[in-house]
């Protein structure tokens, strides 16, 4: 480089021949070597590290990757298990970043879109066999049936083999899904139906040609190639210098990394460092046993050739890394290339400015630009975090017509695509655990069914929960239900509780056989009243009609019929008039009918205390007087009532409270000030007290027709009555509440008709003879 160069460098990197370097294949390495290489600004570009980690540009300035950040597989597995309806699911990780970093972001997620964790296994490095056997029985003992896993098949291998727990649904990451280890036919019943995310692969051309072309070779950079051959053909290469070489290699191994990957490194008469990358092996040793022996084997001839062994060396079909690592490099090769400025077209087609001097800076902006299209029609290019295009295969493990397992493609997943349309599955191509046809069922609780709503359990997850059935007037037509909705107003749940019906309106309607029953006694009461009234009438001159003031009789009569006429108006549905008329009709008809017996119950007193100063006293309460105070008890009733329907009216009213026992509302008339009906009927009870007292001090009169004692048997029926209603009045439901207060008018109404007039009707029209003056005074006897 040039002395420009040399003093933008470091000196220690002045002279340096690495503008890039492409690795490494497992997280926790890369993060190292990109904390080393990014204050630097020397790009590093990795084919298999998909730590999240990676993605901090503060941190790690210069990285690239040709592989997804596991953020995207994330992003995929969590919809992937929601969209089958896995929300109780467990997790296994490893003690490394790509595991850890990967599990944290599956957990968060998933949580966020309603799942929850049962349980979260940690593979040690180095786990005991007292740890493993731990993790069985944890992994056994729950009631996951899923299990997601961010592990290698290294890793792994040692929990599967402890004991065979079938009927799990494996979810696997990209870094075990296409492990050929793990598909023996010792693991076909537990891991058959494993569904995982792929990287797309390609067969790239010539490649295996070049692999199998390949030659063991003294040189330096070769001793992967020598100790592969070595282990193929079970023999020992020897080569002049022999001991070097041997020796050199042992300093370089460095061990396996997290993907069970043996890695080596080459140091160069530079600083260049080299790593390179054995593929995984279809067995476990350690480095030690890779050489213990070799003096044993026989000598290599030179003549093996590769094509005739099977291993994973020469499996290029579909190969995931070599097609990242194929697109890393020309990624770089596009980035010198524009930044050498080398011919596309013309003569000097690919003729480059070798000459030209360029900064690691310029080389990694050039990098970051770089936007192209394969071979294989795929675009490659870095977004502003370094990360490639997204793109997974959804792959699943399917026995195959020999009974071998098959890495089968069922979807896709494209993290670039609009939300929504991310998850492409076909879903009815895929076989579950244990070869089974429908997809399991992983849950900690069972979905609650229509009609009912989850209830979380104390100090257990979310999807632990028990199911209670909703209350009345609520409902939950979905499964799975968290919440029970209220049913609107006049609305209520049906026997299930799954949907609101309309409530049936219920009131005393003339149509009801109660209706018509209350109606017919009223009529009949009215028809009765009016063929007394008739008969007084047609017998107003004779003695019993015009004792004790026939104009009170008539209007006691009339009092009486608008008693029995007001019971219609409690009956039908209730409008704004009849709430109105029907309390203050039947408070001023009874109160008008109680103040007219309070004045024949003096009378009566007072006509039958034969003494002078009775009869005195009967003349200062003549017929004026007697009008004058049946209008005074009345008139208190009737400013009451005016008083309470200007000030506080009744209403109709739909009354739901009888809605979920009956399904019905009732239609009732709403009081929105209770003490007025109370202080109606309590001035009713003043009057009905002073009536009974009066004519009870009266009932032993020395008369063979003694008034009085018929209207202390009136009052002693009003009162048993209204005790009666009062009770019965509170405790009775929806319509029947005015059925109740109905009877009471009416029974109270006949009783007091029946004791007053029909002992008076019996003598006028079967006992003409004593509707004499003697006969009312008791000297007349048969």
């Amino acid at each position: 480089m040039d002395s420009t160069q040399s003093e933008t460098l470091p000196s220690c990197l002045a002279d340096s021949p690495v503008p890039a370097v492409i690795g490494l294949a497992s997280s926790s390495p890369t993060r190292a070597a990109a904390h080393i290489l990014g204050p630097f600004n020397i790009p590093l570009v990795s084919y298999f590290a998909t730590c999240t980690c990676l993605t901090d540009k503060h941190m790690y300035p210069s990285f690239l990757r040709t592989v997804p950040s596991d953020l995207f597989q994330v992003r995929g597995l969590v919809q992937l298990v929601t969209f089958l309806g896995w929300l109780w699911v467990g997790t296994i990780g490893t003690t490394d970043d790509y595991s850890h970093y990967g599990i944290q972001a599956f957990s968060n997620q998933f949580r966020q879109q309603g799942g929850c964790l049962a349980f979260h296994l940690t593979i040690p490095k180095s786990p005991t066999p007292a740890e493993i056997h731990e993790m069985a029985d944890r992994l056994q003992s729950s009631t996951a049936q899923v299990v997601v896993v961010f592990a290698t098949e290294g890793q792994l291998l040692d929990l599967l083999l402890e004991r065979n727990v079938t009927g799990i649904q494996w979810v696997a990451s990209e870094a075990w899904v296409t492990a050929s280890l793990l598909t023996s036919p010792r693991f076909h019943l537990l891991l058959e139906g494993t569904l995982g995310f792929s990287f797309p692969g390609v067969r790239i051309p010539d490649l295996k040609e070049f692999l199998l072309n390949i030659r063991p070779s003294p040189i330096p950079g070769m001793e992967f190639v020598n100790m592969l051959w070595e282990e193929l053909f079970g023999c020992r290469l020897e080569f002049r210098g022999e001991k070097e070489n041997e020796a050199d290699t042992m300093d370089n191994f460095v061990g396996l990394d997290d993907f069970g990957y043996r890695l080596h490194s080459q140091n160069n008469s530079g600083s260049s460092v080299r790593p390179i990358v054995e593929k995984p092996r279809t067995f476990r040793a350690s480095a030690d046993e890779n050489y213990t022996g070799a003096a044993e084997k026989p000598v290599c001839t030179g003549s093996e050739d590769l094509r005739y062994t099977d291993s994973s060396y020469s499996d290029v079909s579909q190969d995931i890394i070599s097609y990242n690592v194929y697109k890393a490099v020309y990624a770089i090769a596009h980035a010198l290339h524009s930044l050498l400025i080398c011919n596309s077209t013309g003569k000097n087609k690919g003729i480059c400015d070798k000459n030209k001097s360029f900064t690691s800076s310029q080389l990694l902006h050039r990098l970051k630009m770089v936007n192209f299209t394969n071979q294989f029609q795929e675009k490659v290019y870095f977004d502003s975090s370094g990360e490639p295009v997204p793109l997974y295969d959804i792959i699943n493990w399917k026995k195959d017509s020999n009974g071998e397992i098959r890495f089968v493609k069922v979807g896709s997943y494209d993290g670039s695509a609009p939300l929504g349309q991310q998850l492409q599955i076909e879903q009815s191509t895929i076989v579950w655990t244990k070869g089974q046809t429908q997809v399991p069922v992983s849950e900690c609780s069972a979905q609650c069914s229509p009609g009912s709503r989850q209830a979380r359990r104390p100090g257990e997850p979310p999807c632990c929960f028990d199911c209670l059935p909703c209350a009345d007037g609520e409902i939950s037509n979905q499964t799975g239900s968290t919440e029970c909705t209220k049913c609107p107003e006049y609305y209520w749940s049906d026997k299930d509780k799954v949907k609101c019906v309309a409530g049936v309106e219920e009131f005393l309607s003339f149509y009801d056989t109660m209706g018509i029953i209350l109606v017919t006694l009223t009529l009949l009461g009215v028809v009765l009243t009016t063929i007394i009234t008739t008969i007084f009438h047609r017998f107003r001159s004779t003695p019993i009609v015009k004792a004790n003031n026939s104009e009170i009789s008539f209007l006691l009569l009339l009092s009486l019929k608008l008693c029995f006429l007001c019971s219609l108006a409690f009956i039908g549905q209730p409008s704004v008039w009849t709430c109105r008329l029907r309390q203050a009709a039947f408070g001023i008809s009874f109160v008008l009918c109680l103040s007219c017996l309070l004045v024949k119950t003096i009378v009566v007193l007072l006509a039958f205390r034969a003494n002078a100063p009775g009869i005195r006293a009967l003349k200062l309460f003549g017929p004026s007087q007697q009008r004058s105070l049946i209008l005074c008890t009345t008139a208190p009733q009737v400013c009451l009532c005016a008083g309470w329907l200007l000030g506080a009216p009744p209403f109709p009213f739909r009354n739901p409270t009888f809605q979920a026992s009956t399904g019905k509302i009732v239609m009732e008339c709403k009081e929105p000030w209770p003490p007025g009906f109370y202080l109606v009927l309590g001035y009713i009870g003043l009057l009905a007290f002073f009536c009974l007292l009066l004519a009870f001090l009266g009932r032993k009169l020395p008369d063979t027709f003694n008034e009085a004692k018929l209207i202390t048997f009136s009052m002693l029926i009003f009162w048993a009555v209204w005790i009666s209603f009062i009770p019965a009045y509170v405790s009775s439901p929806g319509k029947f509440t005015v059925a109740v207060e109905v009877f009471a008018i009416l029974a109270s109404s006949f009783g007091l008709l029946l004791c007053i007039f029909v002992p008076k009707c019996y003598i006028i029209i079967l006992r003409p003879e004593r509707n004499i003056k003697k006969g009312m005074t008791g000297k007349y006897l048969r």
